[in-house]
């Protein structure tokens, strides 16, 4: 997955991104179950992800993922409520990150001839540093989202974002440049 390469349905990558599926299930639902305090909510999300704790961390559950081990963070990340992130093809978050509720950030591609609709292509999408990206965005695989930017409320990105811009509608297209 992570070199980006062709996944056929009931291969062995398929296969094991069904069983890592199990385990992000298992964790998402402690996770989303019953209240926790921050540090316990930093726990589960970091043992989810499989990375070192970070006390900047914010998460505001529910938090869905199908996957969970492809996700990595920077420093004073806060991930609101409701988002769903299918990292199979990587989710890189830069520091100082805000994503605001019900995000959708998906890396797969799934093949666009019916006969094989069930074989996808995973793609990375990456996150600079003090990004906000607004509630009920959607990022497409493969998009790089530059340092500074803003992705407003509601807007499909299907193309990278340069630093320090404001992208809005669907598909997502520059607004302005912050600082003008």
């Amino acid at each position: 997955m992570q070199r980006q390469m062709y996944i056929e349905a009931g291969s062995e990558a398929h296969l094991h991104m069904h069983e890592m599926s199990q385990r992000a299930l298992a964790l998402t639902a402690e996770i989303n179950g019953t209240y926790h305090k921050p540090e316990e909510l930093r726990r589960l999300f970091f043992e989810l992800i499989g990375q070192e704790a970070d006390e900047t961390f914010g998460l505001f559950p529910p938090f869905y993922t199908d996957y969970g081990r492809n996700i990595t963070v920077g420093k004073r990340v806060f991930i609101n409520m409701g988002c769903c992130f299918q990292d199979q093809g990587g989710i890189a978050i830069g520091d100082d990150v805000l994503i605001g509720h019900q995000v959708v950030i998906a890396t797969l591609n799934h093949d666009p001839d019916p006969a094989k609709r069930g074989n996808m292509t995973p793609a990375p999408v990456k996150i600079g540093s003090r990004v906000w990206i607004g509630s009920h965005a959607t990022i497409l695989p493969g998009v790089t989202v530059g340092e500074g930017a803003v992705i407003a409320a509601g807007a499909v990105v299907t193309k990278d974002v340069p630093v320090n811009t404001v992208v809005a509608g669907v598909p997502a297209k520059i607004i302005k440049k912050i600082g003008e």
